[in-house]
């Protein structure tokens, strides 16, 4: 039986080898961003504008001759329930827990559970066990992540009530991390992306107008933050991750998530000036060993 290796042109082949590192670092990014923005607006305000802006980018993109609609209601319907669980569950709880109290160290901390829970909870999809040190791997990940955030002092006492919107925006990276794997329908990106953000607006908007003000500051920080999240964060990086996903072991994908704290941190340093301390780089090369055992035995 060919592999997808040997059936793809070799520009497709080093174009899916760099995809995973595209994603950590575009996906890394909008932590900075964000935080750039959110000086000039509210948080389920800037998620809704977000999506509205990602679903106007979208729209002339449909008009491709290469579009491939879903023929099917069960496949629109798997498209919108990982819209909703990415975009309102995992996005919009997560602002929300920032929004109770919940500092951004703790919210990070708590988001990097993640490929734990999808090595535990994958062999009940796939059937599949992974390697003797996948586990070692994912705990050594995860001490990097630990590290990161502590050399940073970010830890600190949180509202129960933002633990536990932190603990469901988990959950919601996680079912629709494991839903995808599980459906193993192929999508389109642009018509996944463009029904994601519509399930987005439609479902933050309503919750914006009734819980926040709307005021906007249209300041050149919050435009720059817009155009990254729209174009970076949101149609390039949320692409890759669900082709990814279709195309791989969720496992191993979601285990490049342990890069993004320290990476985030990185980019925080390099646009924002935040400091990166010696701890904090030993817990980067952690997370990278960790990322790299995880890879290795789920290949």
């Amino acid at each position: 039986m060919q592999t997808a290796t040997e059936t793809e042109s070799p520009a497709s082949v080093i174009f899916w080898r760099a995809a995973p590192f595209i994603f950590l670092v575009f996906w890394s990014g909008g932590y900075t961003f964000a935080k750039l923005g959110l000086a000039h607006i509210e948080p389920l305000t800037m998620l809704a504008v977000r999506y509205g802006l990602a679903v106007v980018a979208l729209l002339p993109l449909l008009l491709r001759a290469a579009t491939r609609w879903p023929v099917t209601a069960w496949h629109w319907g798997a498209i919108a329930l990982t819209g909703f669980l990415i975009q309102c569950v995992y996005f919009g709880l997560a602002y929300l827990a920032m929004k109770r109290g919940m500092n951004a160290g703790t919210t990070a901390i708590i988001m990097s559970l993640q490929p734990i829970l999808v090595a535990a909870l994958s062999p009940i999809i796939t059937g599949r066990r992974g390697g003797r040190y996948l586990w070692p791997g994912l705990i050594l990940g995860f001490l990097g992540v630990v590290l990161v955030i502590i050399s940073g002092k970010s830890l600190g006492p949180s509202p129960w009530a933002a633990v536990l919107l932190a603990l469901s925006a988990l959950a919601g990276i996680t079912l629709a991390t494991l839903f995808e794997k599980w459906h193993g329908m192929k999508t389109d990106p642009v018509v996944g992306g463009l029904v994601q953000y519509v399930v987005g607006f439609a479902v933050l908007m309503p919750v914006a107008m009734a819980t926040e003000t709307m005021v906007i500051d249209w300041h050149p920080e919050l435009i720059v933050s817009l155009a990254y999240l729209v174009i970076a964060n949101s149609i390039i990086s949320i692409g890759l991750y669900i082709a990814l996903l279709q195309r791989g072991d969720a496992t191993r994908i979601s285990a490049l998530l342990y890069l993004v704290p320290p990476l985030a941190m990185l980019l925080a340093w390099a646009i924002l000036g935040e400091t990166v301390t010696r701890l904090a780089l030993v817990g980067f090369a952690l997370s990278a060993a960790g990322v790299y055992i995880v890879n290795r035995q789920t290949a």
